[in-house]
């Protein structure tokens, strides 16, 4: 009997850190996975912004290409798919190297973003121009049209 109650605190003991042990392994896997995903956030979004660094730059050195611009672009897409092959990111999808050429030509300042010319009104300018200006009293600020 003696030694049954000698063995009580040995079991206690053994439990309470069998327990402790398990939780600390539940904490540390649910720790580790959060630093794996935010590893991979982190990864993926310096991969974006390496696709759009190297997008920029290809559609800016094809603005002055003499060719049209579905071979631009068609250009400038291969240009960014060697580029992150020679960097090691083999598993970029096509579609988004093509939709991150398309976003750098759009915000290029080099390329143009209409052909049209803008339309003035004639009359309106001749109005203007008709009327002389006569500077205001009020706080002598600014000049007015004459009525």
């Amino acid at each position: 009997m003696n030694e049954i109650i000698n063995a009580i605190p040995e079991y206690v003991i053994t439990a309470v850190v069998s327990t402790a042990i398990y939780f600390g392994f539940k904490y540390t896997q649910n720790l580790i996975h959060t630093k794996v995903l935010h590893a991979k956030t982190v990864q993926s979004k310096e991969l974006w912004s390496f696709i759009e660094q190297v997008a920029i730059t290809a559609v800016n050195s094809l603005v002055s290409k003499n060719i049209t611009g579905d071979a631009k672009f068609a250009q400038a897409t291969s240009i960014v798919q060697d580029a992150l092959a020679k960097q090691g990111f083999t598993n970029v999808d096509v579609k988004a190297i093509e939709s991150a050429v398309q976003s750098a030509y759009e915000k290029s300042p080099l390329t143009p973003t209409s052909n049209e010319k803008p339309y003035v009104f004639k009359n309106l300018e001749q109005s203007k121009q008709d009327k002389p200006k006569v500077q205001d009293n009020v706080n002598n600020t600014q000049p007015v049209e004459a009525k």
